[in-house]
């Protein structure tokens, strides 16, 4: 019995989860799969058609520049930044065979706050990370202070008026992946009636 569209989407959906970058190796997406992501990140909400996504791939000898950079930052804000945390911003850039660096060019907009835009990448970046599972890649978005350093987000292309919003790392998950289990809806859904009066 062959199994509906709908309930292997669902399926995807589901099982979907980070998976840390040290799991993450060779080999990475083709570059069809990595459009394909891109592709459903474009389709995402997007209210005043402000397109405010922006993405860089980096791979190859760019992820050992990222490396170098995130280090050099690191050390830029905090030189007495410890070794080990040195090595895990060295270890993170280099490990997934592929990193995407996320963006959000913001526009003034009489309609479209900023917050709006900024919850329209989350939505890009969350229709990538579903595709790239869907592929039978781990990923994962990470943040933290090398997001918001405005030297890195100049070092990666992004210009005035553009904020970076952390990274995308993509690869093969390698071992298993233990599912994580999900809080019950119960915490966080509920029905909502108007106050009397």
């Amino acid at each position: 019995m062959t199994r509906s569209v709908e309930s292997v989407v669902l399926d995807t959906l589901l099982s979907r989860q980070s998976v840390p970058v040290p799991q993450l190796g060779a080999p990475g997406p083709s570059q069809d799969e990595i459009d394909a992501a891109l592709d459903a990140a474009l389709r995402a909400p997007d209210h005043g058609q402000c397109q405010p996504w922006r993405f860089r791939l980096i791979r190859g000898e760019a992820r050992r520049e990222l490396s170098d950079l995130l280090v050099r930052a690191a050390l830029a804000r905090d030189p007495a930044t410890p070794a080990q945390q040195l090595e895990k911003f060295r270890m993170t850039a280099l490990t997934a065979p592929l990193g995407i660096a996320v963006g959000a060019a913001l526009k003034s907009h009489p309609k479209v706050p900023e917050i709006e835009q900024l919850l329209a990448v989350g939505a890009a970046v969350m229709n990538l990370l579903n595709v790239f599972h869907a592929q039978g890649y781990g990923a994962i978005w990470l943040t933290g202070p090398n997001s918001y350093d405005p030297a890195v987000a100049r070092a990666l292309g992004f210009g005035a008026g553009q904020r970076h919003l952390g990274f995308v790392y993509v690869g093969t998950c390698q071992g298993h992946i233990a599912p994580r289990e999900r809080p019950a809806r119960d915490g966080f859904v509920s029905d909502w009636q108007r106050p009397e009066g």
